[in-house]
């Protein structure tokens, strides 16, 4: 990785390699190295794709408020992937987790394109997308940064209507967008998604002891003043990458439940990870305003069950960190047709421990889209639905 890193070294600092130490030759992260890590990473898709940077405005129309949130005019973009597809398939949008980026679906996009019309996208702050300032000071501020310039994204793409799928964080905000703007979502399916239950409704005994111990003091400390992840990344300069390295081989590779990905695969997601993640923070300061320390909403789901206005299905890995559970309490008051599907030898990024299996529940959760017969797309033994 350390190579497609510095790539842009010329022949003459190569030279001088051996007398120079790796920290100085050290190139930090831009979104122009994020959407080059993204061409190679989806060079292993086969499917033919458009990449572009949908503008978006500078913010909500008529709002005080820009994306920007200064008094600057700039417009910010989203960074987006279309795959083709036959004319008539339905559209399928597919949005990304925390920590994350649209290229994390890269071995889903050939499979579902046979039936779907894919549009991928980094959300705003993340990914290849702009990375504005982020000044909000509340979960409601917060929710509007992602569920508003979503919508604007809509806008500009001009979609009526579409299935709308999201990842953890990414499931969140999905969830949230569909009952703002539910006569745009024909289906929601949210995958292993954050933020239905609150630190009240789960009342965690474990999380109540260690927040008396000064490990879970500092800990706390650490995420009021919203300290991410990313920040270590980004300090750590040119050992950055070594750790990404060793993240991705130990999450995809030995300790996977399912699919162990290839060496190619394992160097050139690596590679697409670090840029991401160590580029500008943004979107990433979200964190302490949506959640809680130990992950629980401030402003959860459950709470807005009956509100739901969207058939949804939830898909987990069987060994998912996320407790399907909260998606069994929100069932209960929806008055929508609602499925939860498990598929086993996969954890919290389904989508990729097991691609087959994932692929599976996504056709099930759509069927009635896909097919006129309602008998189409069954399970395949092992995924189940409860």
């Amino acid at each position: 990785m350390a190579d497609e890193i510095n790539a842009s070294t010329t022949s003459t600092s190569r030279t001088k390699k051996s007398l120079w130490p790796s920290v100085l030759r050290w190139i930090p992260s831009s979104t122009d190295h994020i959407i080059a890590a993204e061409k190679r990473l989806l060079s292993l898709v086969k499917t033919s794709y458009t990449q572009e940077k949908v503008n978006i405005g500078s913010g909500p129309p008529g709002s005080k408020v820009r994306w920007f949130r200064s008094a600057s005019n700039e417009s910010r973009f989203i960074n987006t992937v279309t795959f083709d597809s036959k004319e008539d398939a339905p559209t399928l949008v597919m949005v990304h987790g925390y920590a994350a980026a649209q290229g994390f679906f890269f071995r889903n996009f050939d499979a579902l394109t046979k039936h779907f019309r894919v549009i991928a996208i980094d959300q705003l702050g993340w990914g290849g997308s702009s990375r504005p300032d982020f000044t909000c000071k509340s979960t409601e501020e917060t929710e509007a940064w992602f569920i508003d310039s979503l919508e604007e994204w809509r806008k500009a793409k001009n979609l009526e209507k579409f299935v709308l799928l999201g990842h953890s964080f990414g499931g969140y905000v999905a969830a949230k967008y569909a009952l703002k703007h539910p006569e745009h979502v024909q289906h929601l399916v949210l995958v292993g998604p954050a933020g239905f239950t609150s630190e009240t409704e789960h009342k965690s005994e474990w999380l109540t002891k260690f927040r008396a111990t000064w490990k879970g003091a500092v800990m706390n400390h650490l995420w009021e003043s919203n300290f991410t992840p990313m920040k270590v990344l980004r300090g750590l300069g040119p050992w950055g990458p070594n750790l990404v390295r060793r993240y991705t081989s130990a999450r995809f590779g030995e300790y996977s439940t399912g699919d162990v990905l290839t060496e190619e695969e394992s160097r050139l997601l690596t590679d697409y990870i670090y840029h991401t993640l160590a580029a500008k923070g943004s979107g990433e300061l979200c964190l302490k305003y949506i959640f809680s320390f130990g992950a629980f909403a401030r402003s959860p789901l459950l709470q807005r069950a009956s509100e739901w206005k969207v058939p949804t299905t939830f898909i987990y890995g069987f060994q998912d960190w996320m407790d399907y559970h909260g998606a069994e309490g929100a069932r209960k008051d929806m008055t929508v047709p609602c499925e939860i599907i498990r598929v086993p030898k996969a954890g919290h990024f389904v989508f990729l421990d097991n691609a087959t299996g994932f692929h599976s529940a996504v056709l099930h959760a759509c069927r009635r889209l896909l097919s006129s017969d309602p008998n189409s797309y069954p399970l395949p033994e092992g995924v189940t639905s409860i």
